[in-house]
């Protein structure tokens, strides 16, 4: 009866500990899904009036300094940017804050003041945005999930912002520069906000020759048409 019972108990904790592992390999699967929400077959891009779709960029601003000193710096009015995925009847922008994730189209929308934001797209995006090229687009993005926000806008890709993530996923997945690079020093750097932020992030080193793309570069560009704006 001892040995029935040390026999029984000997696979009893095995059968445990391999439930115990099949459990945890099926969380992480679903939060591999949670985290990024986009189908891994290429598909043909809708472009029905007044929807959005994937590979749209969509611009907000908020009143942080941080955010601030962007505008001034910038002379923009937006300060944040993302680019728009679908998955099923939901959308969902892919962002760079602190980590590059995907949110909620109305949960994204809801962070910015008042509401408000603009969503451009390409001029020609049904003849660019193929399906194949909308697959590469994705493929790009996964390489940057959960990497840090870059609050000093450094060009590698340690860390990303805003506006780096949709100008890399653009020029790396469809082969298109969404706006041109320019310098730091390139910027307003004047005001007394801009001047804080940057002593702040950089102390006296700052990299003035670094190369960035701003989000008003991006909205600015020739390549983009606005398709929706609230």
């Amino acid at each position: 009866m001892l040995k029935v019972r040390l026999i029984f108990k000997q696979y009893f904790f095995q059968l445990f500990f391999l439930i115990i592992f099949f459990l945890s390999l099926f969380q992480l699967s679903c939060r591999h899904k949670i985290e990024f929400p986009i189908d891994d077959k290429p598909h043909q891009i809708t472009l029905k009036k007044g929807e959005l779709t994937d590979g749209d960029i969509i611009f907000q601003t908020n009143s942080s300094d941080f955010s601030n000193a962007i505008k001034l710096a910038t002379h923009s009015y937006y300060s944040h940017c993302g680019i728009i995925f679908r998955w099923g009847k939901k959308y969902y922008v892919y962002e760079a804050v602190q980590p590059v994730r995907f949110q909620l189209l109305d949960d994204w929308i809801a962070y910015g003041d008042s509401g408000h934001y603009v969503v451009k797209r390409l001029k020609n995006a049904f003849n660019v945005l193929t399906p194949e090229v909308c697959y590469k687009m994705v493929e790009t993005g996964k390489g940057f999930l959960g990497k840090n926000y870059d609050s000093v806008f450094g060009w590698s890709d340690d860390r990303i912002y805003c506006s780096e993530l949709v100008w890399k996923i653009y020029q790396r997945g469809a082969d298109i520069e969404i706006g041109k690079l320019k310098k730091l020093k390139d910027f307003d750097l004047s005001s007394n906000l801009v001047k804080a932020q940057l002593f702040k992030y950089f102390n006296h080193h700052i990299p003035y020759d670094e190369e960035i793309i701003s989000p008003e570069d991006i909205f600015n560009s020739q390549l983009l048409i606005t398709v929706k704006e609230k």
